[in-house]
Parts: C-alpha cells; structure tokens; sequence
C-alpha cells in the first residue's frame, strides 16, 4: 500500500519557524537552513549556462550582420535591441531562485526531515527518518557545498513536480526529495547520518568525500549496512 508524506499548506503564521507546527518535547532540531540563491541559480536554474547562450547568441548576431556587409554602427544597433530581452529573462531567472531559496526552510531533527517549499503554495513535507533508505551527497567541488537527495523506502511517494526543485534531477518514477545548494551540505550530511542512526537504531555508513577530480556525481551520504 502506498504511502504520501503529509503535506500541509499553510505558513501564514507558521508557530515555529519552519514548521507547521510546534515540535514535541521529546523532539529536537538537530540543524536547519536553507538553500543559497546563487548556488541554486546556477545549479537548479542554470543562470550562468542561459547567461552564456545569450552572450553567445548576441556574438553571432554582430557577427552575422557585419559579414552581411552592414558597418559597425549598424552591427551594433542589430545587437543592442536584444540586450533588455535577454537581460530580462536572466533577471527572471535569478529573481525565481532567489524567491525559491528564500521561500524555502529545511529543518533536520531527531525524528524526521521537514521541507518547507513553495514561492506562491507553500507546502510542508514531513520525511520521518525511518521512512529514509539512503541520502546521497552531490558535491559542488574543493569546499563544502553541494546537494543532499533522500532515497525514500519504495512505498513512499511524492510527485515530482510537487517537489521540484527541491528533487533530484531525472529521478521521475520514484522521486527523491533533495536538500538543495547548501553552502554546509558535507556538514549537515554527517548530521543526517548520526540522526539517522539513532533514530533506526542502525549503524549508518557515512560518505568519505573523494577528490573533486575523481568524485561521482552523488556519493552515498549514509547507507543502513
């Protein structure tokens, strides 16, 4: 029998931030933050690759317009009506990763994962730890940023699209929720794998970040032996 996480929307007045509701006595935030915008705009929306595209895009426009024998004034001219469309939809972009990320609240505890997502319906998803198979880390490179997806037991589901971004990429038929463009993500992984462990009472293997060079794209953060 399939199960959903409870998804709760609400956040107009949130009793405790980042949560839709007060945690129990018996349950404490092991660590809480949220995704950082740059990052996120680069890893989730891929401002420096549009940003790119759009340079490259303009380039081949002057040069288009100058081996059609137009002079450079007029090369310049054909080029420059393009600049505020280009730059609005860079603008766009950037301003949707920031009100992603500052929409955004993940809160790790000694029970659970709560993801506290949205920009216009802002929904809450409480991950109970023992409903968690695995995490993988995805770092960013030399320091310590990067990604944390959450391989849920298979009988867990969460549609893709209510997560995205906050969802490992291609993973559609069995979604992974993912702790995105954290600045602390090596740090809050081995938080994750303590929690974990103590909460199932099972050893959790943690990740051992490899060379920048040689790391693959996601390296188990934590697996039950």
């Amino acid at each position: 029998m399939s199960t959903t996480p409870r998804a709760v929307h609400e956040h107009e007045f949130e009793p405790q931030y980042g949560l839709p509701e007060r945690l129990p006595a018996s349950e404490r935030i092991v660590w809480q933050g949220s995704p950082s915008w740059t990052l996120l705009a680069r890893r989730a929306f891929h401002a420096d690759k549009v940003a790119i595209y759009f340079m490259l895009l303009l380039a081949w426009r002057f040069g288009a317009t100058l081996s059609d024998g137009a002079g450079l004034v007029p090369a310049l001219r054909s080029t420059a009506w393009l600049l505020p469309l280009f730059a609005s939809g860079l603008a766009l972009l950037l301003l949707l990763a920031w009100l992603t990320a500052r929409s955004a609240v993940y809160t790790l505890t000694d029970r659970r994962v709560v993801m506290r997502i949205g920009i216009v319906l802002t929904v809450t998803y409480n991950l109970p730890l023992a409903r968690i198979d695995r995490a993988d880390l995805r770092p960013f490179g030399q320091g310590d940023a990067g990604d944390i997806a959450l391989v849920l037991e298979p009988d867990t589901r969460i549609a893709w699209l209510h997560l995205w971004p906050h969802v490992r990429p291609w993973r559609v038929s069995r979604p992974q929720p993912m702790l995105r463009s954290l600045p602390e993500a090596k740090q809050v992984s081995a938080q994750l794998a303590t929690a974990w462990s103590q909460a199932n009472g099972v050893a959790a293997t943690p990740a051992v970040p490899a060379e920048a060079s040689r790391a693959p794209a996601h390296q188990p953060a934590f697996a039950s032996r």
